[in-house]
């Protein structure tokens, strides 16, 4: 009698839990897009740094911020490069990558090329690109890095940043690109923004567990 008393209890416990955990997802959640959008005041620095993940929204943020003074140097994440890709190189083939279309056109947009740095390197995720920025920084004497992303994006590529260049004593400052047409208070309403806040969400969580890349 006891044994199933407590087994009751437990489970009313349960219900009680996972119905509070549901409440307070689903008064999260219309918050949840502008929850992930996340940026630091405009100030200039030794470098803007452009993340991977989208065709041109980041990069031409970058352009705009250059022309208009705030840094001196461009970094273009090179991105993840494919099997497929070494197996072309390998062989000789020319394949551009997204990084090095940027760099075109970020060229004939007026951005000297010599002012392009794209780092021959492979980076799967937010993580890595932080830490190929910090070996960059480290060899080229950079104090300040203006990081430049997507809406929904920018949390996590705060936290990733942060993370990495914790008592470095480099300042990270962290900007959206206005070319980015997300709607992060009205995210529901459009299939992509969908996808893209609930993918983020999951990341950013398994972010805080600390072994997110």
């Amino acid at each position: 009698m006891m044994l199933r008393r407590v087994l009751l209890a437990v489970r009313r416990l349960t219900l009680a839990v996972m119905l509070a955990l549901a409440c307070a997802t689903a008064v999260f959640l219309p918050f949840a897009g502008r929850y992930l959008v996340r940026e630091d005041p405009l100030v200039g620095a030794d470098v803007i740094v452009v993340l991977d993940g989208a065709r041109a929204e980041r990069w031409m943020e970058a352009v705009d911020l250059y022309k208009a003074g705030y840094a001196p140097v461009i970094v273009l994440s090179p991105g993840r490069m494919e099997d497929a890709e070494v197996i072309l190189r390998a062989r000789g083939i020319r394949y551009p990558t997204n990084a090095s279309l940027a760099r075109d056109a970020m060229v004939q947009m007026g951005v000297n090329a010599s002012a392009i740095i794209l780092p021959e390197a492979s980076v799967d995720n937010t993580g890595q690109e932080a830490e190929m920025l910090r070996a960059q920084a480290a060899a080229r004497g950079w104090r300040s890095i203006l990081v430049i992303t997507s809406k929904y994006h920018s949390r996590r590529a705060g936290f990733a940043f942060r993370r990495e260049f914790r008592e470095s004593g480099i300042a990270i400052s962290l900007r959206t690109t206005r070319y980015d047409v997300s709607d992060p208070a009205h995210w529901w309403r459009h299939r992509a923004d969908m996808r893209y806040v609930l993918s983020e969400l999951q990341k950013l969580i398994v972010y805080r567990l600390g072994v997110g890349g």
